[in-house]
């Protein structure tokens, strides 16, 4: 089974490429490397981090994740997704 754990953070006034960085050096840190990962942002300085794992979903809480960063580097607390991979969406 593969379970995906989403992580977002907007970023402070003016700090977008600096959270960018942040959370690229974050998922590189991980305690374990996951099946897949990948780094995304959006308008108003949001930085988007997705996970893949061999795991299922009552195992998603012994899994890495990325940290809160400090306070002055987020316009509000991060939010956290995790969701259970069903396969492809047209299929």
């Amino acid at each position: 089974m593969t379970v995906a754990l989403m992580w977002e953070a907007r970023a402070a006034e003016g700090r977008g490429a600096e959270l960018l960085e942040w959370a690229r050096a974050r998922a590189a840190e991980l305690a374990r490397e996951p099946l897949r990962s990948e780094l995304l942002r959006a308008p108003q300085d949001r930085v988007l981090v997705l996970t893949w794992w061999d795991a299922g979903y009552d195992e998603m809480s012994e899994l890495p994740e990325l940290p809160e960063p400090e306070a002055g580097l987020i316009s509000r607390p991060v939010h956290r997704w995790r969701f259970e991979s069903l396969g492809p969406a047209g299929g």
